[in-house]
This record gives C-alpha cells, structure tokens and sequence, in this order.
C-alpha cells in the first residue's frame, strides 16, 4: 500500500526506534529521582532531546518544554495566557486546527474571553488589514495563527504576523505542527514569534510527545505560564507528571535526522508534488479541481476535488492500494470546516481528498496514478 496521509501521521524512522528502545529496557530510570545511574543517564537523555530540538528550532533549550503532543501545547498556551488577561479579546481563525477551535470554543463559552475569528482567503490565509482592525478595537492578549495549513499546506507569514501583533501590545502563538520536518524554523530570528506548538509524529517520531515553545521576556527571564497539568514540579515547575523518556528521545533523534536532511527532503517533496499534480492533470483533466494553491505552502500536500465523487466512497475504493485521507484526521467524522471556510460548498467539500507525501518515497511510486 502507498502511504499518502502522512499530515495526519508518519511512520518512526528506525533509527529513532533504536535510539528510543534502551529507555524502555535497560536505561528505565525516573529522570526525576536522583544520584543513581539510571536516573541520571535518564535525565541525561531528556536534555540531550531538549539540545536536539534546540538546535532545530535555532532557540535556547531552557525554552522548550516537552508536551504529550501540539494539542495539550495549543491548551497550555492559550488557556493560560488568555486567563491572565480576562478583559483582552484572543484573536485566532476559522481555518486553525480543530484543537485551537475547540479551545477557542471554551475560553468564549466558558471563561466569557471575547475571541475574534479572522476569515481566509481562498487557499486559507488571513487578511492582515482585517487583523489589523481587530487589534486596534480592543486589547488583545494573544493572536493564535496556524503556521501552515494542515489540510490545504498553505503558508502564512508568520513573521509579517506576529510583528503586527506586537505592533498593538499582543503575545503571538502558532500552530507550528505542520510545518515541521517540512520547512526551516529560525526561532531566534522570530522574535516576535512568543510561543509555538508541534508534535513528534509529524516528523517521523512516536506519538504521545510533543513540545512547547515559550519564549523568555525581555529580560531574558522563563515567562511563566500557570501550569495545564499540576503535579510534582517537572520541566521547571510548570508540567507535571513522569516524563516520557523513550519518547523523548524519540523526538529528540527525529528532530536531528530531519536537520541533517532538511534541504533534500524539502527539494524532494516539492519534486514529488509537481510530479502528483502533473499526474492527477494528465489522468482526470477537467474532472478534478486543486484547492491548494501551488506556490507559498508547505511542500508535498495537495487538496484535490474530484468532481462528482463522494470522497468517503473515494478513500474507501483506494484502501487496498493507497492511504489518503478527506482531511484531518481529528474532524474525520464531518466536513472539513477547512475548506467550507475557503468557500467551497458542501458538495465541493465531500468530494475532495487531501494526498501527503513523504520524501521517502520515489516519482516512481506515485506511478500507481497511471493505473487507478
């Protein structure tokens, strides 16, 4: 079976498997004890992942902390920043990830924090005079803006973003989960960029882990967020709660393996996408429509209608030879509130699949297009 749905997950590389399974075997130790070996060689391990990522993310390692994956960091972040301003408005959009929404949700419904909705343009990239009015009607504690789109891959500036938002006095958050593995992340150079969230699956590392991304103040001091999780004092007093070690340095592998081969990945992925279309054009012609756009996205996702087909019917048909998805794995069971933000109508919705490559593998593979 080809394996195209790799937004929704990817599959552990293996050296990331090896570097994880001492750690669940000989290597057991609670980081948080202390003096034994196997504590220690365990607390060693945790900081060495935390250095990887450093490095990744081209940021101080005192600045990451490790999650159970970018939801409980979206959580985190947003519960925490928008509950210390209660009168500020929390900007966010229709088209974030269904985590930040849900989020976004109760912190309207059930804290009463007024939350604004900034709409997107047709390929799902906000309007920056439409933010701009948002943030000069009242303050603002935090604009929450998803990196890069996880069911169309479009890209927004998070850069021209987020130095808007510390224009009017806002923290800045994204949804970087996406785009991790997919695109170069210069933390240092955004410095307005205060918080971000991803996942190690993402990125061919296991499931269950993730990081926090919170940036120090001005004074180089830790900027304190209230603590999601309460517990024995782990990562700096602010996430309690026994630190998944193997995980850890799962995610810690995946994220030296993808620097090492972030430029070839990236150039090979872009190769295999303009392969994909080029298939999916000669193949279906005017029966096919691409909701993505072609250009400024994350690399190796393509949103596809195909015209007059149901999609579940669709994925269903392809199972046995391929792996795609209708969109995100965490709304499977509805509409894309995506695409219905883009503008598409219900039956444009239910009829387009979403295909996400992975640079292992080859133009040839994607053949299996000439054959459907």
């Amino acid at each position: 079976m080809l394996y195209l749905d790799n937004s929704s997950t990817t599959p552990v590389y293996p050296e990331v498997l090896e570097a994880m399974l001492p750690y669940f075997l000989e290597e057991f130790g609670n980081p948080s004890s202390k003096y034994y070996s196997l504590a220690e060689n365990s607390k060693d391990a945790v900081e060495q992942a935390r250095e990887q990522l450093s490095k990744f993310f081209n940021c101080s390692s005192s600045e990451l902390y490790f999650t159970s994956g970018a939801t409980e960091s979206n959580n985190w972040i947003l519960k925490s920043v928008s509950s210390s301003q209660p009168d500020h408005q929390v900007i966010t959009t229709v088209a974030e990830h269904s985590s930040n929404l849900e989020i976004a949700k109760y912190l309207s419904e059930q804290l009463k924090i007024h939350v604004e909705y900034l709409s997107v343009d047709q390929f799902g990239r906000i309007n920056f005079s439409e933010l701009e009015s948002l943030l000069k009607k009242r303050p603002t504690s935090l604009v929450s803006i998803i990196w890069g789109n996880n069911e169309l891959g479009s890209l927004n500036d998070i850069q021209r973003t987020s130095e808007l938002a510390a224009q009017y006095g806002a923290l800045f958050h994204t949804d970087a989960t996406h785009v991790v593995g997919k695109m170069k992340i210069n933390l240092s150079e955004l410095t307005n960029v205060h918080f971000l969230s991803a996942s190690a699956h993402k990125f061919n590392g296991p499931k269950g882990v993730g990081v926090a991304y919170v940036q120090k103040d001005e004074d180089g001091i830790p900027r304190k967020l209230t603590p999601l999780i309460h517990g024995g004092g782990q990562e700096q007093g602010v996430r309690g709660g026994t630190l998944a070690v193997p995980l850890i340095v799962g995610m810690g592998k995946a994220a030296e393996m993808h620097q090492a081969s972030l430029s070839k990945n990236i150039q090979k992925l872009q190769k295999l996408e303009q392969h994909l279309v080029q298939l999916l054009s000669q193949k279906f012609g005017s029966n096919i429509r691409f909701n993505s756009d072609h250009t400024d996205k994350i690399p190796g996702i393509v949103n596809v209608q195909f015209v007059g087909i149901n999609n579940e019917v669709l994925v269903k048909q392809l199972a046995p030879v391929m792996a795609v998805s209708t969109g995100s794995a965490c709304s499977s069971s509805k509409p894309s509130h995506v695409l219905q933000a883009i503008g598409l109508t219900l039956d444009e919705v239910r009829s387009s699949i979403r295909f996400s490559l992975s640079s292992s593998i080859s133009s040839k593979d994607l053949d299996i297009f000439k054959e459907l």
